[in-house]
């Protein structure tokens, strides 16, 4: 036992030096100016860094709570309605409300997505997974109707379904972003906080209502903190794929299932993840890329190992 505690010690001391790298890196790379680091390259790590950590962390609980391995942040349809609302804020002249929009879309796919699964008196996780990829389904027909329709509109709306953490921010939605982004880390701990009622989850719903546990109502909580961590990134960066389904597995791969661990090692390393997907997005081309276009071209390897290593 003490054993792994010690390999545990090292291995979370490396994942914390590894973001310190990164970090340094990101921030200081090819610096040129203190008012380029302040006001551009800073606003974007901070947002980078809240994806990586709201996406992993959420990742990481619904899979415990659905009971599935595949499922992440966008599969109960919160991303699509958080995009199309982004989407509707920008077609219809307010950009710099469009993560207002975002959230707004967010909150509404999520109160939506929660009325289908409850309607009827037989309750099942299930109905929660299908519901929100019905509704997710429904929502990106909507989009892709409007990607046709406002085709002189395509890059502002691709912009939003490929995923960019290089949001523009004006002084007044600086502020509006740190309140949002202190209410994420609120967010996130109390998720942490549910993590010794998600490892009894595990065992079943039974056996977790024989110890006292509300399920439903568990679940509901977790639904609902949750895609509102999910609409606040979604709103400011759109949609970034992979990143709340890779990095959950690989720490599971690394560090076991107890969920404390797992949470706690998920944010750190989405947050890694993401900050090394962006600076490839910054850097690797003379033209920068979406981020969601690196997520997805090193996600798609990554899963591919994930399923060779458990077959072994």
């Amino acid at each position: 036992m003490t054993k792994n505690r010690r390999l545990n010690g090292v291995k979370f001391s490396l994942l914390v030096f590894l973001f310190i790298a990164i970090s340094l890196l990101y921030l200081m790379y090819d610096y040129k100016a203190y008012n380029i680091l302040i006001h551009l390259r800073l606003p974007r790590f901070l947002l980078t860094v809240l994806c990586g950590i709201s996406l992993a962390g959420t990742g990481s609980v619904y899979q415990i709570m659905l009971n599935n391995p595949l499922a992440e942040p966008y599969i109960l349809g919160i991303s699509s309605g958080a995009a199309l609302g982004s989407i509707i804020g920008g077609l219809t002249g307010f950009i710099v409300l469009m993560p207002l929009f975002g959230f707004l879309g967010a909150l509404l796919t999520m109160i939506l997505v929660w009325a289908l699964a409850n309607a009827g008196k037989y309750r099942d996780p299930n109905k929660l997974l299908f519901s929100g990829i019905i509704t997710g389904m429904f929502i990106s027909s909507l989009i892709s109707l409007m990607l046709y329709w406002f085709q002189k509109d395509t890059a502002l709306i691709l912009q939003v379904l490929m995923g960019n953490t290089g949001h523009i921010f004006s002084y007044n939605e600086w502020i509006y972003f740190l309140v949002f982004f202190v209410l994420s880390l609120v967010f996130s701990f109390y998720l942490f906080c549910l993590s010794n009622q998600l490892n009894i989850l595990t065992s079943g719903d039974e056996v977790a209502k024989s110890m006292g546990i509300n399920v439903i109502k568990l679940r509901k909580k977790i639904f609902f903190v949750s895609s509102l961590l999910t609409g606040i990134c979604v709103a400011y960066a759109g949609i970034i794929g992979f990143v709340g389904l890779i990095v959950p597995q690989l720490v599971r791969l690394v560090f076991g299932a107890e969920q404390k661990r797992v949470f706690i090692y998920s944010i750190i390393g989405g947050a890694v993840f993401l900050i090394f997907c962006d600076f490839l997005a910054m850097h690797l081309l003379p033209i920068e890329l979406p981020v969601g276009i690196i997520t997805s071209f090193l996600g798609c390897p990554l899963f591919i190992y994930i399923l060779l290593f458990k077959k072994k």
